[in-house]
């Protein structure tokens, strides 16, 4: 049953907004596309290499209204909200194709609007619509998304939860410093700044070591901890959860009082506004998901990962939207799941990055009723970094990846230096999902200690690649980007659109 995030009030609000962007759709028809996805997942490399392969005619020949030739133009445009940075497309683009570095992660809410001048591939079509699309591309990171929730859940609630997420198995080692200092501070104590700053700092702590590479765990409310950007130091990031809340209310003047308090004022300013102003107002999602780094972790954090994305479902309103009713309500009718990083594997694995994917959204999406037509699971790279080729090796043939390791990446007690390539074998991945699935479910929360044995996964080989170089044609003009399935998630995110 998915939480109630909104209310009447929220609604109503909503209803305005939206509105005000069907009005605005009248004389420029628009969709909005949100790209999303928990940290490293590549939600700016996705942007950027869409935006540069449509702007310089990439290959995509899935993409039906590009292939036909029904696109006559396409251009960036102003964004429609003035108040929402600007992705900096020109800067992410410049560190991909001329410095082959991938561009900073994304730590807070950006826009762009890109426009496609298209003829429909129906005459009737043709003779009602200005054959004109703007699409506008909202990038917020994952983390925030992750915060909806929270609106459904009171203070001792979220306690619970976090508490009790946080003393099962790796958990239990990092969050011990934090627990044992609210443990000795007590809930009852007479409220107190330097409490409750240590206390928050101490449990940001926390967090940030379960995010760490080496651990890679997923479900990690509230997201702003994590990336504060101007809010760093308000009120409203000073607070914590608390642990073993006896019954009845807070009392007056107590930790837990001013606890319970800021927690509240964290939703009221900044996850509300986030989903009214923001989330609330898309048509379209793409969901990215570093699956394969979860798998090569282990399986508590691929079964951290299944719980995340089984909350960032939770959150979407699943459904078709009418012409009428979308003037005060909107519904994402089309979600993509999207395993990333596909070219540091054999293509000869992408079909079982895909299913296990599935199978990681698969409950999910089952307790909010979106399957079939509204939800798609397919592995990608929005830039290829590697090429294919195979090797002998003791009389057989491998199939192995070719690419620049980043510097200081290791293979076999080799540091490479950012500039020598080299040919991996990175494994093989289950060809039935369920291989991994029996270990995770396995690992449920009673039994999760932190001395309890890991249990065994497929041995996997992966390494971070330098971006590819690309040739110049003879007028000196950089090729698109190269991708994987970059055009079949833009046919079936955006394709219905250009009809």
């Amino acid at each position: 049953m998915a939480p109630i995030l909104t209310s009447f009030k929220d609604d109503a609000l909503i209803a305005l907004d939206n509105l005000a962007d069907r009005a605005a759709g009248l004389v420029t028809p628009s969709v909005r596309l949100g790209v999303t996805g928990l940290s490293r997942a590549g939600k700016t490399v996705f942007i950027s290499s869409l935006v540069h392969n449509l702007l310089n005619g990439g290959r995509l020949p899935v993409f039906e209204p590009v292939r036909s030739g029904r696109v006559s133009k396409i251009r960036l445009e102003p964004q429609p909200d003035d108040a929402v940075p600007r992705f900096q497309y020109e800067d992410h683009i410049a560190a991909l194709v001329r410095d082959r570095s991938w561009p900073d992660s994304t730590r807070a809410i950006s826009q762009l609007r890109i426009t496609l001048d298209y003829e429909s591939a129906s005459g009737w079509s043709r003779l009602l619509s200005p054959g004109r699309l703007s699409i506008d591309i909202v990038d917020y990171p994952g983390e925030w998304l992750l915060d909806l929730p929270l609106l459904s859940q009171d203070f001792r609630q979220f306690s619970d939860a976090t508490v009790q997420r946080a003393r099962t198995g790796m958990r239990a080692e990092l969050s011990s410093e934090w627990l044992g200092l609210a443990a000795a501070l007590g809930a009852s104590t007479p409220a107190d700044e330097g409490s409750a700053r240590r206390l928050a700092e101490s449990f940001t702590a926390y967090l940030k070591a379960c995010k760490e590479d080496d651990r890679s765990l997923s479900t990690l409310p509230p997201g702003r901890f994590l990336m504060p950007g101007d809010l760093e130091g308000s009120p409203a990031l000073t607070f914590s959860p608390l642990p073993d809340l006896p019954a009845g209310r807070a009392p007056k003047g107590s930790l837990w009082a001013m606890m319970e308090r800021r927690y509240e004022a964290y939703k009221t300013h900044v996850v509300k506004p986030f989903f009214r102003e923001h989330f609330a107002r898309l048509d379209r999602q793409i969901v990215l998901v570093d699956a394969l780094q979860a798998v090569n972790r282990g399986t508590e954090a691929l079964k951290d990962l299944e719980q995340a994305l089984a909350d960032v479902l939770a959150c979407f309103r699943p459904g078709v939207n009418s012409w009428l009713t979308s003037f005060v309500t909107r519904k994402i009718d089309r979600v993509l799941i999207a395993a990333t990083k596909a070219d540091h594997l054999h293509h000869e694995s992408h079909d079982r990055l895909e299913r296990i994917t599935a199978r990681l959204v698969g409950r999910a999406t089952e307790r909010i009723g979106m399957s079939g037509a509204g939800l798609e699971v397919m592995a990608l790279a929005s830039v290829r970094a590697t090429r294919e080729a195979t090797v002998d090796h003791d009389g057989h043939r491998l199939p192995v990846i070719v690419g620049t390791p980043i510097a200081g990446e290791k293979i076999n007690g080799e540091i490479f230096d950012g500039e020598k390539k080299t040919a991996i074998f990175p494994g093989d991945l289950p060809e039935d999902p369920e291989l991994l699935f029996e270990a995770v479910d396995r690992v449920s929360a009673s039994a999760l200690s932190a001395s309890a044995p890991e249990q065994a996964m497929p041995e996997l080989n992966f390494v971070r690649f330098r971006p590819p170089h690309l040739e110049e044609t003879r007028g000196g003009l950089k090729l698109s980007v190269p991708h994987i399935r970059l055009d079949r998630a833009m046919q079936f995110l955006l394709g219905d659109r250009l009809a």
